[in-house]
């Protein structure tokens, strides 16, 4: 059973939110949720919000999912819109600033049983 959640506008370049999804991706809903939870990143605190809602949309579709059987098959970040912002600069110049944004989904599906 795959359940999805998505993050939409993260305020936050995809590059950045790239370097924490990556930490988690394959690994158990448990394990991933420490890693965030001890992440120094300023993207690990959406990302984990992001792993609990999933785990939640789990439980609400199907009333027997075992949670510790779930991990993150899939987790991918998008690029967003981009904010356009000016900054004044020297001799009446103004230098553009790009405040990005990001999509992020995740999939978490269940660990087929180990004979």
């Amino acid at each position: 059973m795959e359940v999805t959640a998505k993050l939409r506008y993260l305020q936050g370049s995809p590059q950045k939110v790239r370097l924490v999804a990556d930490l988690i991706r394959g690994r158990d809903v448990q394990e991933a949720a420490n890693i965030l939870a001890f992440s120094n990143k300023g993207a690990a605190r959406p990302l984990s919000k992001l792993l609990k809602s999933a785990i939640a949309n789990a439980e609400n579709r199907e009333e027997q999912v075992d949670i510790d059987r779930l991990y993150v098959k899939e987790i991918f970040v998008d690029g967003g819109p981009v904010l356009k912002r000016l900054r004044p600069q020297p001799m009446g110049r103004a230098f553009r600033i790009l405040k990005r944004q990001s999509h992020v989904t995740i999939k978490l599906d269940t660990r087929k049983a180990e004979n």
